[in-house]
């Protein structure tokens, strides 16, 4: 009896008090709770937490890729882990690390808590895998010969490379740092004779090899066709043949634009038309005139004739602009932010016994971001009141024909009655500020009629003449 007590204390010594519980796994990522995220940390070198909310759209769209990006990791034997944690359940834990959106990602690495990394690019697999592999790897490819050099200035629209004759000179080391810091553009580091001839340098330097594309939407033919067409089809080319076909007809009037829609770079067009990946080849056709309208064909027959047909249709004004909308989610009105979408917009807005307060942004946009928890603190304000709504639509996946969204986020205040109006809110972006400006009916903030609008350049996707930065986008002009 003595033995056994002995045992069962030297097991309490080897054992730690409270072990945590092991997490649990979905499709190769790790559910993670208050009780397993500790233990996570301790065995996974590197750690990358997707902090979600069950009823958030852009979580759920975000999911098929992130367990995409944690197939692929694991199936190239990497020590990289994906995880995620339901911040509605896990409160704590998302208030310890500052959660005030969804989804918000973080990257730990050696089981820091500190400084957890913010994760910042894209939302495809492979984006999140690109992003890891730089955070994890050498921050710059050592470039042993021209034809490695050659590999990666030809691997991206835009590629940086560092020549240090002596890659362990102070140079060199300030070169890596600041490639660390940079998540989007790819790096190299060369101390070889053969690259420094190739590129024709004598002496140490850093050079920015950049692609320049013509803009997509320039010049002086204002009506645009798009083939997005992914260059992996067996029959890309056909499909490409009878493009070009049918734009000799139209020489002057319509501008005819192939996009390689298998290319990363070219997503956030996709997105601009309203289209995924699996939906191409299709055709779109815009208008770059006050307003950008788009128009979608009616079939999905892409031979030379039925695009001819849909041009001919468009310039005789037979063709309807297209719209789009997303599916109207079950929940739509169980949060205090009523969800929008194109198919309900004109029920919830125009309602003549309710005002109705929108908030109209794009997932991608940093200031959406920022504003995302005080719209959500507004909505909790107003949440029984009977009748003002708070609501918000995103607006690169839905359209509407009674407002025109140029930048995000744009604030339209929707006020009761039959008379269909719309206020511009152009005040604070405060708590205090829409409080004021709901309590005066839509006074207090609302833009004068000569206030231009509040164009976040550096957030929209303003794709008319005129953008300054270049388009970086895989397309040929026919």
């Amino acid at each position: 009896m003595a033995g056994l007590r002995a045992l069962a204390a030297l097991l309490c010594l080897l054992l730690p008090p409270g072990r945590a519980a092991a997490p649990e796994e979905e499709a190769g990522v790790l559910v993670l709770r208050a009780d397993s995220f500790e233990r996570a940390l301790a065995e996974h070198r590197y750690l990358l937490v997707e902090f979600y909310a069950p009823w958030c759209g852009h979580c759920k769209a975000l999911a098929p890729e992130y367990e995409k990006a944690a197939a692929k990791l694991k199936a190239e034997g990497s020590e990289i882990r994906l995880a995620k944690v339901d911040a509605t359940e896990e409160a704590e834990l998302a208030q310890q690390f500052g959660v005030r959106g969804y989804p918000t990602i973080k990257f730990f690495r050696n089981g820091d808590k500190a400084a957890p990394k913010e994760y910042t690019a894209g939302r495809e697999a492979d984006d999140i895998v690109s992003w890891l592999k730089k955070r994890t790897g050498p921050a710059a490819a050592a470039l042993s010969d021209a034809a490695a050099a050659e590999a990666l200035v030809e691997s991206s629209d835009v590629v940086v490379i560092g020549f240090f004759k002596d890659s362990a000179s102070e140079a060199a080391k300030e070169f890596l740092l600041a490639a660390e810091a940079v998540d989007d553009i790819p790096f190299g580091i060369s101390s070889s004779a053969d690259v420094f001839t190739k590129y024709e340098l004598s002496k140490d330097g850093v050079v920015l090899f950049k692609k320049t594309a013509p803009k997509i939407f320039g010049g002086e033919i204002k009506t645009h066709i798009l083939l997005f067409l992914p260059k992996s089809v067996s029959d890309y080319q056909e499909k490409l043949d009878n493009f070009k076909s049918a734009a000799g007809n139209f020489k002057g009037k319509i501008l005819f634009i192939f996009i390689d829609s298998d290319h990363s770079d070219n997503q956030r067009i996709l997105e601009f038309f309203g289209l995924k990946k699996e939906e191409c080849p299709a055709v779109r056709l815009i208008t770059l005139e006050e307003e950008m309208t788009k128009y979608k064909p009616d079939s999905d027959d892409l031979t030379a004739d039925k695009i001819r047909e849909f041009c001919n249709k468009f310039l005789e004004g037979k063709i309807k602009p297209h719209l789009m909308s997303q599916d109207l989610p079950d929940d739509w009105d169980k949060q205090p932010v009523k969800v929008l979408v194109g198919k309900n917009f004109e029920e919830v807005a125009f309602d003549e016994n309710k005002n109705v307060f929108v908030e109209f942004y794009a997932p991608w946009c940093g200031h959406c971001k920022q504003l995302a928890p005080i719209w959500d603190k507004l909505g909790e304000t107003y949440r029984d009141h009977e009748n003002i709504v708070i609501a918000k639509m995103d607006s690169t996946a839905n359209e509407v024909e009674a407002v025109k969204i140029h930048s995000f986020p744009t604030l339209k205040f929707f006020p009761a009655g039959s008379g269909r109006n719309v206020i511009d809110y152009n005040g604070e972006r405060t708590l205090e500020g829409f409080k004021k400006f709901l309590e005066s009916g839509g006074q207090d903030g609302a833009a004068a009629d000569d206030d231009l609008e509040d164009l976040e350049t550096d957030e929209e996707t303003d794709l008319e003449e005129g953008d300054d930065e270049e388009q970086k986008m895989q397309k040929d002009e026919l």
